[in-house]
């Protein structure tokens, strides 16, 4: 038969089975045809500082990146990444040894997660997680264990809120003799939780006293609110020869698609994960590597002015959502906020984002795609805030005529 194949064994790796396209690729898809406001994938629609889209241009015009960079990262970056880790956090790295540059932070991810594990190594996770972790670990052979973040309701300072909390208990239940590997991501996306030093401290002394690995994402180090704090896991006691920091140049500076992330850790950590991505891309993002190590020497105004951007912008949106009718989770860090659908009658998230553009003309994620326990993340939806304040204006007002009563 013309076209077909006697293998009964599926195409795709059964490793990798379960993904298919992910909700992302699903609900841009769906904004694009139906016209409806797209606050559902994680992008910026305004680029980042004109001076630092210069710098690229201006690399580019000097062949400056061109050809392939050098495979741990143009020395440039790698310098300005290990400056920007001793200015912000008193974290001191050898840039020649102790960097290696990254296409994005999910090429990162998915380099430490093939270099440190071994077919049958557990890996603990907080739920509900990034999509592209739970293929990582499948595609390294890993298993992985969810500790869920549970929403709670509390007060502070006089004023109700809810968020997601991480319960120390489970996630030290969750350890076992497999386990390699905690994958902690602070601030939290979906969620927005932002760990306190205190969680933190927690989670360093089960890495420590169990002798574990810990994979780090911190891309949204520059985007937390109000009272919260970034504290890098690296810089607790016990913890440098241990973890393996991720960040990344899109989400701080807003230029998603030049793909420049990177890992800082120890000089065995660094060469390990190296050894494994160096067989995924290679190199990446050339000139633009050179562009990012302007931007990471930008002044504390850029750094504070763009998390300003962002609150006004979280406030905005978390307000239309509660005003729609939403059960809304104020983020505490990202540019995210999760809403809980269930006051507005709906619980089941991913028909109620299928059905959006429809209703009320915007896209939104469901948070079920994040979680293993599908039904604890059942009524949970995401809203992307990173968009121009007139298109946040525009979809909380279409979400107010839609559920407002």
């Amino acid at each position: 038969m013309t076209g077909m194949t006697s293998s009964a064994r599926p195409f795709l790796n059964r490793r990798l089975a379960e993904f298919g396209t992910t909700i992302f690729a699903e609900m841009s898809a769906l904004a694009m045809s139906t016209g409806s406001i797209n606050l559902g994938q994680g992008f910026p629609d305004t680029d980042g500082p004109e001076e630092i889209r210069e710098a690229a241009v201006r690399a580019l015009r000097d062949g400056r990146g061109n050809q392939y960079p050098p495979g741990p990262g143009v020395p440039e970056l790698r310098t300005a990444i290990a400056a920007h880790q001793k200015r912000h956090y008193g974290l001191s790295y050898d840039p020649d040894i102790e960097v290696l540059v990254t296409a994005g932070a999910t090429e990162a991810i998915a380099a430490a997660l093939l270099a440190l594990l071994e077919p049958g190594d557990e890996v603990i996770a907080l739920e509900p997680y990034y999509d592209s972790y739970a293929a990582s670990i499948a595609m390294a052979g890993g298993t992985r264990v969810p500790v869920t973040l549970r929403p709670e309701e509390g007060t502070h300072d006089g004023v109700a809120h809810r968020r997601f909390r991480l319960d120390l208990d489970e996630l030290r239940d969750a350890v076992t003799e497999r386990t390699r590997l905690l994958l902690i991501n602070t601030p939290h996306n979906p969620t927005g939780t932002v760990l306190t030093r205190a969680e933190l401290t927690a989670i360093a002394r089960i890495a420590v006293e169990r002798d574990l690995l810990v994979v780090t994402d911190e891309v949204y180090e520059h985007l937390v609110f109000d009272d919260a704090e970034h504290v890098p896991l690296a810089g607790l006691p016990g913890m440098r020869e241990r973890t393996v920091t991720i960040g990344s140049a899109g989400k701080t500076f807003s230029f998603t698609g030049w793909k420049v992330g990177w890992v800082t850790g120890t000089a065995q950590l660094v060469t390990a994960v190296r050894s494994a991505k160096q067989f995924l891309t290679y190199v990446a993002s050339g000139p633009f590597q050179y562009a990012v190590a302007e931007a990471l020497r930008l002044p504390d105004a850029y750094f504070t002015a763009f998390r300003e951007d962002m609150l006004a912008k979280r406030n905005l949106l978390s307000a239309g959502l509660a005003d729609a009718g939403f059960g809304v989770f104020r983020p505490a860090g990202t540019y995210f906020v999760t809403t809980d659908i269930r006051p507005l009658g709906e619980s089941d998230g991913v028909a109620f984002c299928r059905s959006l553009p429809e209703r009320a003309g915007v896209v939104a994620i469901p948070n079920a795609v994040f979680y293993d326990h599908k039904e604890a993340g059942a009524p949970y939806v995401r809203f992307a805030f990173c968009k121009r304040t007139e298109v946040l204006m525009d979809a909380a007002e279409r979400l107010r005529k839609a559920f407002a009563h």
